[in-house]
């Protein structure tokens, strides 16, 4: 099922998702359900799974350093198959610019819809570790718009190398991502709204937001949004502060503020367990204001660990 059609269904009821991260190659998937299965008595509709783009590694040969390209996270399509079918959940893998062709993506997607499975994230991705800013894959999209049109073709039966029209057609919902702060690279929030609305022309039917602390911040950029002509579905994604570097990470990373209070709690706490205590409080906090507010869906950045999600969904749902 459609997450926007998960979202008509609860008819007004705030739904509770979360994200996970694909396992580093050669772990046991085993740790991932361990994580996933406090969870699922919060009866998730759908879950997101990451995508991870490739990474240069250098290895010795002959006495020089020979530099290679991995994929230290695969399996984003195997892991979503295998959540489908394990816990009957819709599974959202996430579908990237940076280190896919327009072919592998296609491959990717015509991969999903055999599978049924019915969603996709479109992302431009991040900038590779040695790059100081995003640079586009030879044979790739450069603009998550671009990626949109690309399975809004696929959606119409237009492929690639085809110049008519086919009778095999896919049915994706597509989500993408909004910035209640504006996007890192963005010279405004109003150029980032923009942006935003390229891709809900391009066929986004769903967004996901960034990562943020200030309910304030989301409340106005939904109303921006709505200004801007955005009228679909804006989730909320919400993330608990779990250690002390925090602070400095995430606003370092991903351009966002912490609110002061917050920021006061954390400088207040002995160690880490301490931390991860103020993170689930906030979070729920936040949480109970938005579910107040009517948000459709409370979606949630797990990174991998459950125990502080699985406190604050006992909370709320």
């Amino acid at each position: 099922m459609k997450v926007t059609e998960h979202i008509k269904k609860a008819n007004g009821k705030t739904l509770f998702s979360f994200e996970i991260v694909t396992p580093v190659k050669g772990k046991n998937i085993q740790d991932l359900y361990n994580n996933i299965d406090p969870l699922m008595e919060f009866n998730p509709p759908f879950i997101d799974v990451t995508t991870s783009r490739e990474e240069y590694v250098y290895v010795e040969k002959n006495g020089l350093l020979d530099r290679k390209t991995v994929r230290k996270r695969p399996g984003t399509l195997g892991i979503s198959v295998s959540l489908k079918h394990k816990y009957n959940v819709d599974p959202v893998p996430h579908i990237l610019c940076g280190g896919f062709t327009k072919e592998e993506t296609e491959y990717m997607l015509v991969d999903c819809h055999y599978l049924e499975i019915d969603n996709v994230v479109a992302l431009r991705g991040d900038a590779m570790k040695h790059q100081k800013y995003f640079e586009p894959t030879k044979g790739g999209h450069t603009y998550a718009c671009e990626l949109v049109q690309q399975i809004t073709d696929l959606n119409n039966g237009k492929f690639l190398h085809e110049e008519n029209l086919t009778q095999f057609k896919t049915d994706f919902c597509i989500g993408v991502a909004g910035y209640p702060e504006k996007h890192m690279e963005a010279p405004s929030l109003q150029t980032d709204l923009k942006r935003l609305k390229a891709k809900v022309d391009a066929g986004a039917d769903y967004v996901v937001t960034q990562m943020f602390f200030d309910n304030q911040k989301y409340f106005d950029f939904v109303e921006m949004a709505k200004a801007a002509g955005i009228n679909i579905p804006i989730i909320p994604g919400i993330k608990p502060l779990a250690v002390n570097r925090h602070l400095q990470l995430l606003p370092h990373v991903f351009s966002i503020d912490l609110p002061e209070e917050l920021i006061n709690a954390v400088d207040a706490c002995k160690d880490n367990k301490a931390v991860r205590q103020v993170g689930i409080e906030w979070a729920i906090k936040q949480s109970k204001e938005l579910k107040a507010a009517g948000v459709p869906v409370l979606h949630y950045y797990s990174m991998g660990k459950s125990d502080n999600v699985q406190a604050i969904a006992e909370a709320l749902f």
